[in-house]
């Protein structure tokens, strides 16, 4: 049974980390990346004690394995990763409904996983529900990128709730900017 929840021990962060190494696009074929999505961004330990610290995210549990995982980053955390800042310093210069961004109360998801053998059966939905239950009444609003070369992962996104409101370029990339605007729900 699939269990969705925050982090709340040591081993869980370390089973994110040990997720995100085996999706990370440069551990993964082209075909592989291209068919099955992939992450980016590599966090440490330390990094994720970080982000937990400021913000427990949320993960998928099979028994003692973490099989899937939405990082919340705070913009109390951007500053312990360029990657992140950088993202957030993005974030901060964008206007959404004559509001810019750096005066509004959002959370960026750093990062969102699904182990192989368990995509498709509907965790992303149910990770970011779990997380818009408990992170609603903090933020208005939902935030991340999605590389422009994943298009399983904008996929999920938008079929959450997501739509994309603006494009960058980073390290040679395409990114989508995308947004779940929590006030259309309370």
């Amino acid at each position: 049974m699939i269990t969705i929840k925050p982090v709340t021990e040591l081993t869980e962060l370390e089973g994110i980390r040990k997720l995100q190494e085996e999706n990370l696009k440069k551990n993964l074929t082209g075909e592989e990346a291209a068919s099955q999505g992939f992450v980016t961004a590599e966090y440490s330990i330390a990094f994720l004690k970080t982000l937990h610290e400021a913000c427990p995210s949320i993960i998928a549990k099979e028994d003692d394995r973490v099989v899937g995982y939405a990082l919340a980053a705070l913009k109390s955390t951007r500053h312990h990763h360029d990657l992140l800042g950088d993202l957030f310093n993005v974030i901060d210069q964008l206007v959404y409904h004559d509001l810019s961004f750096k005066d509004t109360r959002y959370v960026v998801v750093g990062q969102l996983c699904v182990a192989k053998g368990y995509r498709g059966l509907g965790l992303v939905q149910q990770m970011y529900q779990h997380f818009k239950t408990h992170l609603s009444g903090r933020f208005d609003y939902c935030i991340t990128d999605v590389a422009q070369d994943n298009p399983r992962s904008l996929k999920a996104h938008l079929k959450t709730g997501f739509r994309v409101i603006d494009t960058l370029t980073y390290g040679g990339l395409g990114w989508d900017i995308v947004l779940w605007d929590w006030t259309s729900y309370t």
